[in-house]
């Protein structure tokens, strides 16, 4: 702890807008089955919406499928709208209690709707990253303000805050770029 700010919670909150990222793109599709392709669907249940992966087990056991087994049978319903309704361009296959969802070969088209999405993501990791930084800029503010620290330990501290932030936003781009080729590749 510096004085007024933490720059250890400062780099500790824009890591976590990294982290979040991170499980963002994880489950956008590259060609190959995985069960995290499911993770941002939510489902209608017992009255709130919950993560389908607290309703069903998920499982890969082709390449090119992901099954879904639905612990309550009242569920399949619900469910199967849940994964049609979450513009990832699945059709699950309803068998009893199970669903078997076939993965479409991914064309020119739907490659770069995907990359477009992992944009978004990667806008919204950095609109994190920024908050974080005008609220430990505000805290250096605040500080001068009351005495608390000098100009010139705020003028320092607020140049390792921007440094913090812009080597944040710049592990973000790294990690767009890497999700980004692996994308496209064919």
């Amino acid at each position: 702890m510096t004085g007024a700010i933490d720059l250890n919670d400062i780099k500790r909150r824009m890591e976590g807008a990294i982290n979040a990222f991170k499980g963002d793109v994880a489950s956008l599709r590259t060609g190959r089955a995985s069960a995290n392709i499911l993770d941002p669907v939510t489902v209608e249940a017992y009255g709130s919406r919950v993560p389908l992966n607290q309703v069903a087990n998920i499982t890969v056991p082709e390449p090119r499928m992901l099954g879904v087994s639905i612990w309550d049978k009242s569920m399949v319903g619900a469910v199967d709208r849940a994964i049609r309704e979450s513009h990832l361009g699945l059709n699950p296959i309803v068998d009893g209690q199970n669903l078997r969802i076939p993965l479409p070969e991914l064309n020119e088209e739907r490659r770069k709707s995907l990359v477009k999405v992992a944009h978004d993501y990667a806008e919204k990791a950095k609109v994190a990253i920024r908050h974080v930084r005008r609220d430990g800029m505000d805290a250096l503010k605040k500080a001068e303000k009351d005495g608390d620290i000098g100009q010139d330990e705020s003028r320092s501290l607020s140049d390792k805050v921007q440094k913090m932030t812009d080597d944040t936003i710049s592990e973000v781009d790294r990690l767009l770029g890497e999700k980004e080729k692996e994308i496209m590749q064919v």
